[in-house]
């Protein structure tokens, strides 16, 4: 699968996972997504570093790779969202092993659709079965809060009028149902 053109999903990937190393976040509590094919990417022009604005930094050094590839598919992201180890197919084996007084932070950047998210790998992420993860892994008691980040188009619409209020999960979104969310830059570039 070549999804070099989709540079930015996975480099903003790689920009969260710094912020949080750096706001003192342990790794151990840092479960990583991503397809991982750009840094080496015959058309990635500066090899093995991954940037997010164009004098930028290398974001992609020390980033783990939990699920990569064909790992990287909605079940997974259930399953270790879940703390469901039997589940997980492939990768670390890493979950999120969460207890009654944490919180929980899940950043996601793909592209979007109505009531559909993006995966690499079939099928995608749809906005029921996503609802119904959340509302299993808040019936379990192991969470305090949670925030959920979405970068993608339309991801609104995964949300909007079905995610209940009573889970304790703050979500917010990059574009509302029915817009596009695009990538901006403040100066022109040849790197992605």
């Amino acid at each position: 699968m070549d999804i070099y053109g989709n540079y930015r999903h996975q480099a903003d990937v790689c920009h969260a996972y710094q912020i949080l190393k750096k706001g003192g976040l342990k790794e151990e509590n840092i479960v990583v997504f991503m397809y991982d094919d750009i840094a080496m990417h015959e058309m990635n022009p500066r090899k093995g570093i991954i940037i997010n604005h164009p004098q930028g930094q290398d974001i992609y050094a020390g980033v783990p790779k939990d699920y990569t590839r064909e790992h990287v598919t909605a079940a997974n992201l259930y399953a270790v969202l879940l703390g469901d180890k039997k589940a997980v197919k492939g990768g670390t084996g890493k979950v999120v092993a969460s207890k009654p007084n944490d919180r929980i932070f899940l950043f996601y950047s793909d592209h979007g659709g109505p009531g559909v998210l993006g995966m690499p790998n079939m099928p995608f992420l749809y906005a029921m079965d996503f609802i119904n993860v959340l509302k299993k892994k808040h019936a379990s008691g192991s969470y305090k809060e949670m925030v959920i980040y979405v970068e993608a188009c339309e991801s609104g619409s995964v949300f909007e009028g079905i995610m209940p209020s009573d889970l304790n999960i703050y979500v917010t979104t990059a574009s509302n149902a029915e817009e596009n969310s695009l990538l901006s830059r403040d100066e022109p570039s040849t790197t992605p």
